[in-house]
């Protein structure tokens, strides 16, 4: 681990970013360029002090999947990732892994949608990365570690996470979810991280089993769901697949109707949600929302 390299690297990065950049408000006028590090840390879901140890070349050294994070928050290019990660001891990810980095430009469109639920998804359903509305309506999917991350294995592995959702939806949801998995199954037959995921859930869900052997396909697209959020009510929300990201990902969008009481609540959701944010995700199922 090369640590003045690292702080050095953090810190230029750190400096050639503004706060409309990554989605924050303009603020007050700045004494020095750059967003402050405790943007960084909170975009990255880190300790202000951690990070600033890190900067200041004397922190330990750093998880691949707190670089992860940090190489989202910072909007580093792949090339710029995979320097951070050598910087930092660690090999970047390579090889059969489809790719979990986000684009920066895929970044910055998430970022500008401030009003509206958004989070980019890959192929194999996990989140990759979400705007603030997302974590206001599902939970902070950054709190999680990377495998527990999927949409797929927490809908059957965590039952927990459907409170989300009416109980008439569920049956739909959890097809709709294993339909989406052996489409691509089929599609990638000797892929490692496919079969994985399916050996993973056939082994703690009995119920995945069942929904498994009906042999539905279908792959991810527009559709209608409703939340149950504790705090604004029930919010009917089309789930729009709004751009290919490349490299497997998609970009998924969540729009109330205009005019409309989920309208209204979602425009709640949006005020109360930065409180939200800093409070413990305990009811919130990280990333139930695609």
């Amino acid at each position: 681990m090369n640590r003045p390299e690292l702080a050095d690297f953090l810190s230029r990065s750190r400096a050639r970013l503004t706060p409309t950049d990554v989605g924050l408000p303009p603020g007050a006028r700045r004494r020095t360029p750059g967003l402050r590090r405790e943007e960084v840390a909170n975009l990255a879901g880190l300790s202000v002090d951690y990070y600033a140890r890190l900067e200041q070349a004397r922190g330990p050294q750093p998880s691949p999947a707190l670089l992860a994070a940090l190489a989202r928050a910072l909007r580093l290019t792949e090339d710029e990732r995979d320097h951070l990660f050598h910087l930092a001891g660690h090999e970047p990810p390579r090889g059969a892994r489809r790719l979990t980095h986000v684009r920066p430009g895929l970044q910055l469109i998430l970022d500008r949608l401030y009003d509206t639920p958004a989070q980019v998804i890959s192929e194999l359903g996990d989140v990759l990365a979400q705007n603030a509305m997302a974590a206001a309506l599902s939970g902070d999917v950054e709190a999680l570690p990377p495998r527990e991350r999927n949409l797929i294995w927490r809908w059957y592995a965590v039952p927990a996470c459907r409170s989300l959702f009416p109980a008439a939806d569920h049956e739909h949801l959890g097809r709709s979810h294993v339909a989406q998995l052996r489409a691509l199954h089929a599609a990638r037959p000797t892929d490692p991280e496919v079969r994985e995921l399916v050996e993973r859930l056939q082994e703690c869900s009995a119920e995945f089993r069942e929904v498994w052997a009906r042999h539905d396909v279908a792959v991810r697209r527009a559709d209608r769901k409703t939340f149950l959020h504790p705090e604004v009510g029930a919010i009917e929300l089309d789930c729009e697949v709004l751009a290919g990201a490349g490299e497997g990902q998609v970009l998924v969008v969540l729009t109330a109707r205009p005019g409309t009481e989920s309208a209204g609540r979602l425009e709640l959701l949006r005020v109360i949600g930065r409180q939200r944010m800093t409070e413990p995700a305990v009811r919130a199922e990280p990333g139930t929302a695609g």
